[in-house]
């Protein structure tokens, strides 16, 4: 079988997936999925995946596995049990307490891969954090973003991880999650070609170095400076 265009990150969760499943290897389980989901394989397919569909997969493969084993292999597929947080590609965040960086704000990263904006809002794989100012940029937490499960609301969950922040940076997200961030009080920016993290908001920073965060600029009347750098992120 062909796995063209299978992500590194996807590839993972599915051999995961393989070993908490009965009498199942990679290769099989992989061919399953294909014939499900269909080629490419993402991680946004698989998160979307649910125990009901894998079950009746394979002309009922999986019809008879227990709960407990279906369960684990769900959450590889969906994310929970991959290592993304571990990522040696990535450096290890920085302390921060309040106070420490005086006028900055912080902003989240969709991100699937490195110190990469690269996400989609209700499938990435992580948030990356950072404490931004005009003359500082601090990642400060990695997150692993919340996954699908039974009667949760993924992306009110998602939404709620990130209420601390003031900004989301994303390649994309729909209407009904991007009120759900703005009710937690987050703005997302979309940026649909992505890029490194680290470039983008070093955009945001010269916008800081010459305008407040948004709860002073609208007070100080340099509130367009910063609509401007959402407004080119967006159509970036």
């Amino acid at each position: 079988m062909n796995a063209q265009g299978l992500s590194r990150e996807a590839a993972l969760r599915i051999g995961l997936a393989a070993r908490k499943l009965p009498d199942t290897d990679t290769p099989e389980l992989m061919q399953v999925l294909v014939q499900t989901l269909g080629m490419p394989l993402t991680e946004e397919k698989l998160a979307q995946l649910t125990v009901r569909t894998l079950r009746s997969a394979a002309d009922g493969r999986y019809g008879n596995v227990a709960m407990p084993e279906m369960k684990a292999a769900m959450d590889c597929l969906w994310g929970k049990a991959t290592p993304v947080v571990d990522d040696p590609d990535l450096p290890q965040p920085v302390p921060y307490k309040a106070g420490d960086m005086p006028g900055s704000i912080r902003v989240a990263i969709a991100s699937n891969s490195k110190e990469n904006l690269d996400g989609h809002f209700g499938s990435c794989l992580r948030f990356l954090i950072y404490q931004v100012a005009a003359n500082e940029l601090r990642l400060v937490d990695v997150r692993r973003a919340s996954t699908d499960g039974e009667g949760i609301d993924k992306n009110a969950e998602r939404a709620t991880q990130l209420d601390d922040c003031q900004l989301l940076c994303v390649v994309s997200i729909g209407g009904p999650a991007a009120a759900k961030v703005v009710k937690a009080g987050v703005h997302p920016i979309k940026y649909p070609h992505g890029g490194e993290a680290q470039a983008i908001l070093a955009d945001l920073q010269q916008v800081l170095a010459g305008s407040p965060p948004p709860w002073l600029a609208r007070i100080m009347g340099h509130r367009a400076d910063l609509e401007r750098f959402m407004a080119d992120a967006e159509e970036a």
